[in-house]
């Protein structure tokens, strides 16, 4: 009969330590065969934190205008995001007498902001929804004497167009500085006051400009 010999306890216990290291591994090698084969392993979560989002409505610097292009420092109204941003534009206002210059500030805001943004603008979400080639004009006989006549009727725009005109003519020289702003059609139609709120900068898809019945003229 073959005699077993007795195994010291301290090399038992070490025995019993590799082994479980060797599971260990072999546990390792597995989630990494897994996952080659297009199996997650869950025995162990791991954080690596939030994906890369990419950062929209972020400040662009506007370009700089050349000599020839330089004009009057504004703001006007972008979508971004389902919301209203102002952005930094400037405007060339050409001479003329101190009734029409109403007008002719507001046609330079409406021509910028008609405009499809730069590049760097579209990357961060920038758009528009102004028609190009809108005009304006200012008030006919009997319209109060701060109305600004669109050749397009106000209610035809887009909802999110018309609130970037509201809130870029009401916050400028064009309007009386009261958040409000007189707008009209090309037709005989009576102007209307429209004011820009917090609820249309913030929803202008949603919230429609308010607007009552302009007095006075």
């Amino acid at each position: 009969m073959t005699e077993r010999r007795a195994v010291p306890r301290r090399t038992a216990v070490r025995e019993a330590a590799a082994c479980g290291v060797r599971r260990l591994l072999a546990v390792g090698a597995l989630g990494t065969l897994l996952a080659g084969c297009g199996i997650r392993a869950t025995e162990v979560p791991t954080d690596f934190g939030p994906a890369p989002s990419r950062v929209l409505c972020s400040p662009v610097e506007p370009e700089v205008p050349t000599q020839a292009g330089r004009g009057l420092p504004v703001q006007v109204f972008l979508l971004c995001e389902s919301s209203l941003v102002a952005v930094d534009r400037t405007v060339r206002v050409p001479d003329g007498a101190a009734d029409a210059r109403r007008a002719l500030v507001a046609q330079g805001l409406l021509d910028v902001m008609s405009q499809e943004p730069s590049d760097a603008e579209r990357k961060a979400g920038y758009t528009t929804r102004v028609p190009r080639g809108t005009k304006v004009s200012g008030p006919r006989p009997g319209d109060p004497e701060d109305t600004l006549r669109l050749s397009t009727e106000p209610g035809n725009l887009s909802s999110p167009g018309l609130a970037q005109v509201v809130c870029t003519f009401s916050d400028s020289s064009a309007a009386d500085g009261d958040g409000s702003v007189i707008l009209g059609g090309p037709d005989d139609s009576r102007p209307r006051r429209y004011k820009c709120t917090d609820a249309v900068r913030s929803r202008p898809g949603e919230e429609e400009p308010p607007s009552t019945k302009a007095t006075g003229g």
